[in-house]
């Protein structure tokens, strides 16, 4: 099996070191490159065509959230896993909806960093529960009555219609299934023709057409 490719982006050099270090040392992972700006980060993306970018989300010249839509726009295959200091950042909606498939904070355990490269690189989306309630809040927040929808949902059935609100709702697979009452292998398909119908990357994305296509309402409080 190939190792993971992985280019480090943020603009503090001991930062961009450590991850570095972390990742080099880890079997399965290697570092192609380091990039110091938002601009450095896509012209090395696009060169070394990393699997995974650890995307710092405030850099010099170009940030991290314009990077990343330059990035998944192109269709290239690298995945963006968005780092940042703050766990309220404002930018989660942001970055996510630019194209990422993943958040996490820079001060996660090493264990946990080097678990969610490997997630990410799988193409699973890395939204823990936290992150998603924040999405359904911000989606509350930007939502307006009558807003047309910005996705359709065209081929897909209701089965996959029913299990594509429970992932916008936070719910994992296991909890899917006992929801449905169905085996673990028919949620994995249910998504996969998800992903496939939709042009989604990931779980990520998929939370993000939920709600934009209107098949679920974000709750106002």
């Amino acid at each position: 099996m190939n190792d993971i490719r992985v280019l480090v982006a943020d603009d503090q050099a001991l930062l961009r070191g450590s991850f570095r270090v972390l990742i080099d040392t880890t079997p399965g992972l290697v570092t192609v490159g380091e990039a110091a700006d938002g601009v450095e980060a896509v012209e090395l993306a696009r060169r070394e065509r990393p699997d995974v970018v650890l995307m710092d989300v405030r850099m010099p010249r170009l940030d991290g959230i314009e990077a990343t839509r330059q990035l998944c726009s192109e269709d290239a295959g690298v995945r963006v896993l968005i780092l940042t200091m703050f766990d309220l950042d404002d930018s989660v909606y942001a970055a996510l909806r630019a194209g990422a498939s993943g958040f996490l904070l820079k001060d996660v355990p090493p264990t946990e960093l080097l678990q969610a490269i490997k997630v990410v690189a799988a193409g699973e989306g890395l939204l823990a529960p936290s992150i998603t309630r924040r999405l359904i809040a911000e989606f509350a927040r930007l939502a307006e009555p009558g807003q047309t929808p910005l996705h359709g949902l065209d081929g897909v059935t209701e089965r996959e219609r029913e299990v594509l609100s429970l992932i916008a709702r936070g719910l994992s697979n296991k909890e899917i299934c006992d929801h449905l009452h169905v085996g673990h292998g028919t949620v994995k398909t249910h998504i996969g023709h998800l992903l496939a119908k939709l042009h989604a990357r990931d779980r990520a994305q998929l939370v993000i057409t939920a709600y934009e296509s209107g098949l679920v309402q974000p709750r106002r409080h």
